[in-house]
Order: C-alpha cells, then sequence, then structure tokens
C-alpha cells in the first residue's frame, strides 16, 4: 500500500512538473530572462559569446542583467564575435568604463583576450567546454575553467569563472550550457551544440530552484553545491531521463513568478 502511494505520489508531481514546464518554455518566457540576449543574434558564434556573457552577468535583478548585457552588446557593435577578432586599441578603450556588479573592464579585457586567442582557432565555442565527445558536464567544466585561465591573467578574475573542483553548483555555466545544448523544439534554447546530450546536463542551482526544489521534496542537500545540483538532476530524471532540464523552466518559473509557497 505504502509503495503504490509512493508510486501516485511520484506519477502526480511529474504530472505537475511537466506541466509547469510546458507553461514556462514558450517564447514569451525569452523577453524578461537573460536569454534574451543570445537571442538578439542569428550567427552561431554571436549566440555563443553573447550567451555566455549573459550567463555571467545572471546574478541579481534581471532587468538589470539584461539591460548591462544590451549595453555590452552595443558597445561591441552588435557583433560579438567580429569585435572580438578584430576590436583594435580605439575600440577596446570604449569598454573602459563597462562595470556590472563586480564584473569590471579588466574581467571584460581578458574575455576578449580569451575570445579571440579560441575563435582563431576554433569555429565554436563548444570545444572549449568539451574538447572531446563523451565527456561528463562536470568534467567539461572543469576542463572550460583551467583552459579559459590558461593565459596571464589578474586573479579577481577567476571569481566569474566558477568549477564543480572549487564546489560550486555552477548555476550560471549549467543554465548557458541549458541554452546551447537543448533543443530549439519550444523557440527558447538553442541546441546549437551536439558533443554532449541533454540527457547528460545539469539542473542550474539557483536560490529560487532550490528553495521550490527543497519544498517538492526534490532537494534534500542544505547546501546549494554542485553536489546538491547532481542530486537535483538525479531526482529529474527519474521523472525524464531524455531531458531532465527541462524542468529548470518549472521550478524556476514557480519560484520567480508565483513565489511559490508550495
Amino acid at each position: 500500500m505504502h509503495s503504490s502511494e509512493n508510486d501516485s505520489g511520484k506519477r502526480q508531481l511529474k504530472a505537475f512538473l511537466n506541466k509547469k514546464a510546458r507553461f514556462y518554455e514558450q517564447p514569451s518566457f525569452i523577453p524578461a530572462d537573460p536569454i534574451c540576449i543570445p537571442h538578439l543574434f542569428q550567427k552561431k558564434q554571436d549566440i555563443e559569446i553573447a550567451g555566455l556573457f549573459a550567463a555571467i552577468f545572471a546574478w541579481g535583478n534581471r532587468t538589470t542583467i539584461i539591460n548591462k548585457s544590451k549595453e555590452l552588446m552595443q558597445l561591441m557593435e552588435m557583433q560579438p564575435h567580429a569585435f572580438c577578432l578584430q576590436a583594435g586599441p580605439a575600440e577596446l578603450k570604449r569598454l573602459a568604463h563597462f562595470k556590472h556588479r563586480t564584473f569590471n573592464a579588466d574581467d571584460l579585457y581578458y574575455f576578449i583576450e580569451f575570445f579571440r586567442d579560441h575563435y582563431r582557432r576554433h569555429a565554436s565555442l563548444e570545444t572549449a567546454f568539451f574538447p572531446g565527445k563523451g565527456m561528463s558536464v562536470e568534467a567539461g567544466l572543469n576542463h572550460f575553467r583551467t583552459y579559459f585561465f590558461r593565459h596571464e591573467h589578474l586573479k579577481r578574475t577567476e571569481k566569474h569563472i566558477a568549477s564543480p573542483a572549487q564546489h560550486s553548483s555552477c548555476k550560471r555555466l549549467n543554465m548557458y550550457l541549458r541554452w546551447m545544448v537543448r533543443k530549439n523544439d519550444r523557440g527558447v534554447d538553442f541546441g546549437c551544440w551536439k558533443r554532449i546530450s541533454p540527457a547528460d546536463l545539469i539542473c542550474p542551482l539557483d536560490v529560487h530552484v532550490a528553495r521550490v526544489a527543497r519544498q517538492l521534496g526534490l532537494l534534500q542537500r542544505k547546501q546549494s553545491d554542485w553536489q546538491a545540483a547532481l542530486e537535483l538532476t538525479e531526482r529529474l530524471r527519474i521523472f525524464d531521463a531524455h531531458d531532465p532540464v527541462k524542468y529548470d523552466f518549472a521550478l524556476f518559473g514557480m519560484g520567480v513568478m508565483e513565489k511559490a509557497g508550495i
């Protein structure tokens, strides 16, 4: 009896989360979310660069995140890929006063240097995360941080790129991977990277997602760290093993739009 009640509860929760995920994963979700920034572009490399900046800036007020990301794209003449490859001293000087929270011009100049070096040798940013097929997200994120900081850089810039090796939940980079890897079937994510499957993604764990997940009994761990992100994703895979991170829309939507008091 207890087991069947358990199964019934899981079925009800799955149906509930599926309904919420479908409700929020719509083009109408885009304008108020940082994903609207890469949606300003058509070229794959522009989408990748704009998306990474928007994801890195994604802490605090969403309107501010979007406005600062747009400001940066405008400073880059709405051609981030061409700008990173070709900008000379005069163009770079325009960025000298750019700032978003603790991200300043020194950090920005390093990011541009990284993009310039990478895109001179690679057609996509995907290889910066996943140089080979068959890598896990954890291995990919750890690789990316090492690869990103292989040039001389200021210590302060390191705080902008998290990794599982630091026990971070890597919320912003997991969100970015969701954008790049999940299919574009519903018009929100891009699906332009193929080296990992949507089944392999890890759910972005921000304060809203963590709160709702705990309220729903999907997350027991108290700290919101990498282990918590793995725990939540494993629970979500029970409901959809092929696309567990679609439930990010449900959990985030309830947490932000509905201020869920479940």
